[in-house]
């Protein structure tokens, strides 16, 4: 079987590699109908993350199940399903409270840009369609294994609320199905920050009310501008460095939220600062497995449409390409397919 690896900055490769097999009883084997490249492949990619040995790339997956251990249960052979980058039992206490991703028994999913991907802690990661989709639902039901999920918790973690005003920093895939969550829960302005004539179109499609191009204390200064000096209800920081952190806590008014998904790369906040902001922050790597259930409805019953994100489609055995693409801001997200 030939598989995505990573060997070191801008060295991606489509290459030989073993076939996944089951090897515990509690695993699962998906045939890959569509894996996509995610934001944060870049950040080993461009070598900001070290690379210290080929890995293999990919964590956001769909597909149809080939194998299933001995105490598998949820799901069987033929079914469609959708997973989270985070395996989890989904019965341990932390997952009972919501926390998938902080599982006790959590393994990290990787090497789903590939024909084939192992799924460990199966019946608690796994979730089935109601049937195997149309083909033009594949784009949207890929979004929700990472990308849709964690823009959502974004949105949930701020505590967007019906008719507040909400902040987007960030213009990534996650920083754009910010948006659309946020439209979803009824937030009443919703300001995205992007500098991207096309993602700014994306962000309007998606519910924008408006369009903030500025960073940094200019970007500040107008969320404060446009919200009477207050700053917003909510802020979605969904980038993971030093500027989007703090532009994300300054704009955000005194007893409101900031929902943080953007992976850390430098991030660090003065304790004296943020005492005196009186904002709450809530975030981590996203529990996408809470919301598949709750999401997968949205997208069946056609209520959202998260795979416009998609704006790139490839064989993936070019997916060298999707990188690039995505690496020199020409594609939002790539789709790939087997």
């Amino acid at each position: 079987m030939k598989g995505t690896v990573l060997y070191g900055p801008r060295d991606v490769r489509f290459e030989e590699r073993e076939a996944p097999r089951l090897i515990k009883p509690t695993d699962a084997i998906i045939k890959i109908t569509a894996a996509c490249v995610c934001g944060s492949d870049l950040w080993p990619y461009r070598g900001i993350s070290p690379v210290t040995q080929p890995v293999s790339m990919g964590h956001e997956y769909c597909g149809i199940v080939e194998e299933v251990g001995s105490a598998v249960k949820a799901v069987k052979p033929g079914q469609f399903v959708i997973g989270s980058f985070f395996a989890s039992d989904n019965t341990c206490p932390n997952c009972q409270a919501g926390y998938q991703s902080s599982c006790l028994q959590r393994e990290l999913v990787g090497g789903a840009q590939a024909p084939l991907l192992r799924v460990p802690l199966a019946d608690g990661t796994l979730v089935a369609t109601p049937e195997v989709p149309r083909d033009d639902l594949i784009p949207s039901l890929l979004t929700l294994s990472d990308v849709m999920g964690t823009g959502w918790f974004a949105a949930d973690a701020a505590n967007v609320k019906p008719g507040k005003t909400v902040v987007i920093v960030g213009d990534g895939a996650v920083g754009l199905l910010g948006v659309l969550s946020a439209r979803q829960m009824g937030a009443g302005r919703i300001i995205a920050m992007s500098r991207h004539e096309a993602r700014q179109k994306l962000a309007r499609d998606f519910g924008a009310t408006d369009i903030v191009p500025g960073r940094g204390d200019e970007g500040v200064a107008r969320i404060k501008e446009l919200t009477g000096g207050l700053g917003a209800d909510s802020v979605l920081e969904c980038v993971g460095t030093q500027e989007s952190m703090m532009q994300a806590v300054r704009s955000t008014r005194p007893g409101g939220y900031v929902g943080y998904v953007g992976v850390p790369h430098g991030v660090q906040l003065k304790g004296d600062e943020l005492f005196f902001t009186h904002v709450r922050l809530h975030g981590g790597p996203a529990p996408v497995r809470r919301y598949l259930p709750e999401l997968i409805k949205l997208v069946w019953n056609g209520k959202i449409n998260p795979g416009k994100v998609f704006d790139l489609t490839l064989p993936l055995d070019q997916v060298a390409e999707g990188y690039r693409a995505m690496d020199e801001r020409r594609a939002i997200k790539a789709l790939l397919r087997p």
